[in-house]
């Protein structure tokens, strides 16, 4: 299970991109928008690589734009859920106001209100924004009874 610190201010999906003689990696503006982060502050990253399955890296291949591949990819990536969305996850860990939180393909959170750490629920995806979405439990974890 990986440990969330408190302190941990945003969680978004970006790519790392080659502009002259430095790597840059845009921050979504609703991380602005959401107060999570401010332009102008300083602040700490932790970088997460995801490793894609071999149909995975083919599917995002050839789902990529013309126009996204000639900009070298600089379009943020789409969230791997949609609305209406049935799945199972895992809660990894509970955030600040007390729900669970999962992490799905690119290390996208979904947050599910009243899960806790070890859960493995199936969840409907109710709502999807662009660094995270939100679920509730259709199907609870059979252990948690």
């Amino acid at each position: 299970m990986v440990e969330i610190p408190e302190s941990l201010r945003s969680m978004f999906s970006a790519t790392v991109e080659k502009r002259g003689e430095m790597y840059v990696l845009e921050v979504p503006q609703s991380e602005v928008d959401h107060g999570a982060l401010t332009p102008g502050e300083t602040y700490r990253i932790g970088v997460l690589t995801q490793q894609l399955s071999s149909t995975e890296a083919t599917d995002e291949r050839t789902t990529q734009s013309p126009q996204s591949s000639a900009k070298g990819g600089s379009e943020p990536p789409t969230p791997p859920v949609t609305e209406g969305e049935v799945r199972d996850v895992t809660i990894e860990t509970v955030g600040d106001q007390g729900d669970g939180l999962a992490k799905v393909e690119r290390g996208y959170v979904v947050i599910i209100p009243g899960a806790q750490p070890g859960d493995e629920p199936t969840v409907e995806i109710d709502q999807v924004q662009e660094n995270v979405a939100f679920a509730s439990v259709v199907d609870s974890d059979p252990r948690a009874l």
